[in-house]
């Protein structure tokens, strides 16, 4: 017989609600909401007094194990799990990544071994399409039947990850015809390269030209084009990482058209901004740390991601965690800013910062809920099994301690990577148990449970 476990005296959480009860687990689910101390007397008690109880956060863009300009990601499936447990994450959404002239079955076996007996927490996959000619886009559909059922492209990185247009709406009309979902990298790549290659020529090598080389309207164009071929395409579209206001006026606009566009936003582009590439006067390559694509922004865009996400024009938080130590990776671009390998580490932090959003009042516990969790699990197939309190659901569940200080340093942290996106950053607000299918994997900051118990989760078609 299953043991079963109560979570007793928190207050739960949800996307739309917010009600005292104590929550029951057993057999991996939660069976049961019942009115404080009166759950069964023989079960487990968790105690979540002073705290809320909310589903287990939903990290739907990471990047595990990934090579990337001449090296890989430093969190694999097993440091990178672990991480975003100690986070209050729960499930991620990883990237398998098609190789040019293979095929995406290919893909789809080399990241299944990336992944098995290393991951804590469950994971499901996207897929990155990089050459879609006719018998890769039949093939999507039997991806879709293996429950990867959404597949990004890619409108930036020319020769290695760039589609054209025509291949883009050639996947985006074979989505609609196999119920998935197209999610776009939404960038104008190629004019990109251009000014990369004159700021080189002009001597132009430190960390801040990367976010020079990419200004804010190769996004919005590339997000105006994504938005377009979709809607000639009669299908929806995800735009991942969107970075720039002129990108989300771009989603407002087809939003308020009744079209079918979603879009994510990451914690650094609300907490971060274009000063950080530039590093110290003593060494402006410290700014290598923030290279991520798109790049960071000036700091008055944080405002407008934050109102985007008060007003449903963005429905995700993700992270787009795809961590690089400085010492032999992100060192590869001291000599060109172009050579640094792109992305940051993020996949632990996104709880305690989106929290501050709460506490400082951009956005709503529910609504924090909403993006963390409930949405991402609607819109890539996991609901409600994943992303919601209720019975039936899996038992991924979040005691949060709304009042732990917790400084956001390297030796507090656990993704494996050389330095701290944060480092001075204390937050109110913070994980006291972290649950997933109805077992303690961290409690107090303590790993409970050792690394291979994560499950992959094929995923359903959009929730509508």
């Amino acid at each position: 017989m299953s043991k079963k476990t109560v979570i007793t005296g928190g207050t739960v959480l949800t996307a739309s609600d917010e009600f005292v009860a104590d929550v029951i687990m057993e057999g991996g689910r939660i069976t049961a909401l019942v009115q404080p101390g009166t759950g069964p007397k023989d079960a487990e008690q968790l105690d979540a007094k002073g705290c809320y109880v909310f589903p287990g956060g939903i990290d739907a863009h990471t990047h595990l194990d990934m090579p990337f300009g001449g090296t890989t990601s430093s969190d694999d499936f097993e440091t990178g799990t672990t991480a975003a447990a100690h986070g209050g994450t729960t499930t991620i959404i990883d990237f398998a990544i098609q190789q040019k002239g293979g095929t995406l079955k290919q893909a789809l076996d080399t990241w299944h071994q990336k992944a098995e007996g290393k991951a804590l927490i469950d994971y499901g996959f996207h897929m990155i399409a990089t050459d879609l000619p006719p018998a890769q886009l039949t093939e999507m559909k039997a991806i879709v039947d293996e429950g990867v059922t959404s597949f990004k492209l890619f409108m930036a990185y020319p020769g290695v990850l760039l589609l054209d247009d025509q291949s883009i709406f050639r996947g985006m009309l074979r989505a609609g015809e196999i119920d998935a979902l197209i999610t776009m990298h939404a960038e104008s790549g190629l004019p990109i390269d251009i000014l990369v290659e004159r700021a080189l020529a002009e001597g132009k090598t430190a960390p801040i030209w990367h976010a020079l080389t990419r200004p804010e309207a190769a996004e919005q164009t590339g997000t105006e084009r994504a938005i377009a071929l979709a809607e000639m395409a009669n299908v929806p579209v995800y735009i991942v990482h969107l970075s720039a206001r002129r990108a989300l006026e771009r989603v407002m606009e087809a939003r308020d058209r009744g079209l079918h566009a979603y879009a994510e936003t990451c914690p650094q582009y609300l907490f971060l901004s274009e000063d950080d590439l530039r590093g110290t006067p003593e060494d402006p390559f410290e700014g290598a740390k923030y290279v991520c694509t798109p790049p960071l922004r000036p700091k008055d865009t944080h405002e407008h991601l934050w109102r985007g996400l008060r007003n449903y024009d963005l429905q995700v938080v993700a992270t787009d965690h795809c961590p690089f130590c400085m010492k032999d990776q992100k060192e590869l671009g001291r000599g060109s800013f172009a050579k640094i390998p792109n992305g940051m580490p993020g996949i632990e932090t996104r709880l305690h910062l989106l929290w501050e959003g709460v506490r400082t009042g951009k956005i709503s516990k529910n609504r924090f809920v909403e993006i963390t969790s409930t949405a991402p699990a609607k819109i890539f197939g996991l609901y409600p099994r994943k992303g919601s309190i209720s019975v039936g659901s899996d038992a991924d569940v979040v005691i949060w301690d709304p009042n732990e200080r917790f400084t956001l340093s390297q030796e507090n942290l656990h993704m494996r990577v050389d330095y701290a996106a944060y480092p001075q950053k204390t937050v109110i607000g913070a994980p006291r148990t972290v649950i997933s299918r109805g077992e303690v994997v961290v409690d107090r900051h303590q790993q409970k449970l050792k690394s291979g118990r994560g499950r992959f989760q094929k995923r359903g078609r959009l929730w509508s």
